[in-house]
């Protein structure tokens, strides 16, 4: 089991194989320039916890072979109940596999680890989740211990000694499992059911990437450089449109291929430069897919038609094929190609010794970014309908980027893979939340014209997806809200109070949820980032609670009453006038629009302008804007002063009804 690991500047060596599917570009060996500019970007990195000491290693390696013995033990277990031969049982074998970051020698300080049991023929799937699972809790380094049977990558997952792991299974059609086995061998897929094959991919993606790069040092230091960079920049998140490790890797390994010779400095900056000039959609490939004869589903669009819509494809070398980023949006493509650009202007001045690299791993002020935000709040009475809440709400929100982007006056969705605890509700009933934020460009308005937009099929599309898929999963629980708000940017404050904070934040790692598990494809979908938020003070605040006698969400159970939010915000580069409308929205059922699916790239949805003509509310000077929400006339929030509080209990909270009662309305009216 290999344990790769270096903090230190590789040494050159000239490298003559040919790599990829096409020459390299550059076979230029380093200069004493490219080392030292390497040597400045690994002190660079190391503040922000990139590097595992050698001690933390080491745990984790004893830990992978805590692990792997009690597998050979449970596996000879099973092979005696089975009564197979002695002469098989003392052979059978068994073993520990892992893939992911951990594998591919770029794990961060704290990182879980990806891990793949693979047993023999005669061990049953249900086995593992039985009677594996039980010796397991038998364990006294064994904490929250957990199965999950029915995902679509089934998983056991555990923290052994302080350290989190999750483990697959794939059960091979062999009598014994040999120490050299190779699982990049495609043989071993014959034969196999498609939950083994899905739980062996993320494995054979893994060592195939390794063995098609020049350098493996080179690749790997490259590959922690991009990856901290991406989440900096907040564009790493597969489950929301971004990219994920194993996407992330694969572009560092072809820039590699590319230029073989090169050190990890040179790297970085040739990835910038060989991406942010792609011709996307032409896909990305480490090496010629192959036919194994095997009838399983592979990426190709030349014989399915889905393939040729992917926007931005990344095929995984190892067989059956696939695309590692079909979760790309148009808008999320745009996006990380901007950042593309960027980064290669941000290296162009490092190589000249205009910058240091710290410029490189500058945040960007998502938060001062857009004019236009929409706020997602999702909430659970109890921590864990939370966490499963959660998971599923993060799960579909490339399904809201998708529909805010077929609308006809939207021109890109911005959503910030940083989720943030939601406000708390001032009543004795603990709720667990969870906040997400959407950036929003419009379209510019021409002259004088005046522009009504109703985003509220575009919400409400996206609500009953979510809650259809509760309710077949039966995962749905009564007191589960799932909202949305237009917010401007000068208001979010109101709602993220350390906002102010967190641009220069480098304290602490914050991991997030990444409960949509399909590590076939990608294990690395969390975010781990410099925190930019604190626990809120939970001290209530007596402004708008649930109990204010003038808050629509303090009414009593029934047809629901919302905030319908009409605001005249302003477009790109206009000034902004804001009006206010309230409405009562009865019992409203789901509607039945299916998810949007892979397919011919859809035109502009029409928008749906508002006929009303919207009537202002007179308003004191001294109400902010969350109660002038609330249609308040006299401020609840702000002392006297008429300076804004920072607790997060000023927030109005949501409708407590299920998202199946709630019809969430948001309608702008955009004006120069």
């Amino acid at each position: 089991m290999p344990f790769p690991f270096t903090n230190q500047a590789p040494i050159a060596q000239q490298t003559t194989r040919h790599y990829g599917i096409t020459s390299a570009i550059s076979l230029a060996l380093p200069k004493e320039a490219d080392l030292v500019q390497t040597q400045r970007l690994i002190e660079t990195m190391k503040p922000y916890g990139v590097f595992e000491e050698d001690l933390e290693l080491q745990h984790r390696i004893m830990v992978l072979g805590k692990l792997n013995t009690l597998v050979k033990e449970w596996i000879k277990e099973i092979s005696e109940q089975k009564n197979l031969p002695a002469s098989v049982t003392e052979e059978v074998g068994g073993k520990i596999f892992t893939f992911g970051s951990y594998r591919l020698g770029v794990h961060t300080k704290g990182a879980d680890i990806d891990a793949l049991c693979v047993a023999p023929r005669h061990v049953e799937r249900s086995d593992f989740f039985s009677s594996f699972y039980e010796k397991l809790k038998e364990q006294e380094e064994v904490k929250d211990l957990r199965a999950v049977e029915e995902a679509f990558v089934p998983v056991i997952k555990l923290s052994f000694d302080g350290i989190e792991i999750d483990i697959l299974f794939a059960r091979l059609a062999l009598q014994i499992i040999p120490e050299n086995l190779d699982l990049r061998d495609d043989a071993l897929l014959k034969n196999l059911d498609i939950r083994c094959i899905r739980s062996l991919n993320g494995c054979r993606v893994t060592d195939e990437i390794l063995h098609l790069v020049p350098n493996i040092e080179n690749f790997r230091l490259t590959l922690r450089a991009i990856k901290l960079w991406a989440k900096r920049h907040n564009i790493y998140s597969n489950i929301l449109g971004f990219l994920g490790g194993v996407s992330w890797a694969m572009l560092v390994a072809r820039t590699c291929q590319l230029y073989p010779n090169a050190v990890a400095s040179t790297l970085v900056h040739k990835f910038f430069l060989v991406f942010s000039k792609w011709e996307w959609p032409n896909p990305v490939l480490l090496k010629q897919p192959e036919d194994c004869n095997l009838n399983l589903p592979v990426w190709d669009p030349r014989v399915t038609p889905s393939d040729r819509y992917h926007l931005m494809p990344i095929i995984t070398p190892a067989y059956p094929q696939q695309n590692s980023t079909y979760n790309v949006s148009a808008s999320t493509r745009a996006i990380m190609v901007d950042e593309f650009k960027q980064g290669l202007a941000i290296t162009d001045e490092i190589l000249q010794n205009k910058a240091e690299w710290s410029k490189l791993f500058e945040a960007p002020n998502f938060f001062q970014k857009y004019k236009h935000y929409i706020v997602l709040l999702a909430g659970a009475p109890t921590e864990k309908q939370h966490l499963e809440w959660v998971g599923l709400v993060e799960s579909k929100i490339r399904i809201l980027v998708g529909n805010l982007e077929k609308n006809e006056f939207i021109t890109l969705a911005h959503v910030n893979p940083q989720s943030f605890p939601g406000p708390k509700e001032a009543n004795d009933k603990e709720e667990h939340s969870t906040m997400w934020v959407i950036g929003i460009v419009f379209k510019k308005i021409e002259g004088s014209e005046t522009r009504n937009i109703d985003l509220t099929f575009d919400i409400q599309s996206f609500t009953d997806t979510v809650y259809r898929q509760a309710i077949s999963s039966k995962m749905f629980e009564q007191e589960m809200k799932l909202s949305a708000m237009h917010v401007k940017k000068k208001q979010l404050h109101q709602l993220l109070p350390n906002l102010k904070r967190r641009k220069h934040s480098t304290d602490g790692l914050r991991q997030m949820n990444d409960s949509n598990l399909d590590l076939s494809i990608d294990s690395d979908n969390s975010m781990s980032v410099p925190s930019p938020t604190a626990v809120p003070s939970s001290t209530p605040n007596k402004g708008c609670t649930l109990g204010h006698p003038h808050s629509p969400v303090g009414a009593s159970p029934g047809p629901a009453t919302v905030s319908h939010i009409e605001a005249t915000g302003e477009a790109e580069g206009a000034k902004p006038t804001v009006t206010r409308q309230r409405s009562i929205t009865a019992t409203v059922p789901p509607s039945q629009t299916p998810p949007p699916t892979m397919g011919p790239p859809a035109t502009k949805r029409q928008g749906s302008p508002t006929s009303e003509t919207p009537t202002k509310k007179s308003r004191s000077d001294k109400v902010c804007y969350l109660c002038f929400v609330s249609n308040l006339t006299v401020c609840m929030c702000l002392p006297s002063q008429g300076v804004s509080t920072a607790d997060l209990s000023d927030v109005p909270v949501v409708p407590k009804s299920p998202i199946a009662l709630v019809k969430n309305s948001i309608k702008l009216r955009l004006s120069r």
